[in-house]
Parts: structure tokens; sequence; C-alpha cells
């Protein structure tokens, strides 16, 4: 069995800065499980292009106000708490977070590493995902 707190993974290795936010990892490959578990914290006014080529991502709105947007067809959804969305085809996407900070329990399959990180820096889809 696996317990860990939040408390546990802040300040460490699994709690990693990705650009527009924080990803604290509390389950990763590492620990053996075929998916990981994250708290994800959005800056609140950042947009965040975004690609996982490697994971299906499923994340669940817990606080705060955001958008995702498909990049494809532009259709944007507005995300608050207890809003899921699931990116199911490895969608490229923005996401974005409004005017307070956007926190997302987020399902990764298969697991991630745990040193993943995003280029936020272009839209050239090279996210380590």
């Amino acid at each position: 069995m696996i317990v860990r707190k939040l408390e546990d993974v802040e300040g460490t290795a699994r709690d990693v800065a990705w650009g527009n936010g924080r990803s604290r990892r509390f389950l990763t490959k590492a620990d053996g499980v075929p998916y990981s578990l994250t708290d994800t914290i959005v800056k609140a006014g950042t947009s965040s292009f975004l690609q996982y080529r490697n994971h299906i991502e499923t994340c669940y709105c817990i606080a705060g106000k955001g958008r995702v947007r498909e990049d494809i067809t532009g259709e944007e959804h507005v995300i608050v708490p207890g809003t899921m969305y699931a990116l199911d085809k490895n969608d490229a996407h923005y996401l974005i977070a409004d005017e307070e900070d956007l926190r997302l329990v987020c399902v990764f399959f298969p697991g991630l590493n745990g040193d993943e990180v995003h280029d936020l820096t272009s839209k050239k889809l090279s996210s380590a995902y």
C-alpha cells in the first residue's frame, strides 16, 4: 500500500515546476503502478499550449476557474470545480487559468517517469510527456 500526503510531496523531486504552474506527483512509474496521479496547479492568468504524445490524461477540477480549448477545432470548455475532461486522443490543447489559480487532480496512463516538463516557449509540440 502506498500512502502519501501533499505535505510529503511538496518541496521534493516530485514537486515539479512545469512553466505555468506546479505538478505535485503522488504516483509515478517508479511506484510500480501503471498510471500516475498528480495534484496540479495552473497559475492564474496563464495560457499553456500542451500535448501529451505518450500519455492519456484525465483531469478533475477541484478549485479555481479556467478553460480548455481544443487546438484543432477551437472548441472551448469552461472548467470549474466538479468538471472532468479527458484527453483521450493525445489532443493538443490550451489550458487557460482565469483570474485565480486552477487546481486539478490528474491521472496519466501510462505512468509518468516523474521528471517530465513542458516546453512552453513555442507551439512546437515538444512536450516530454
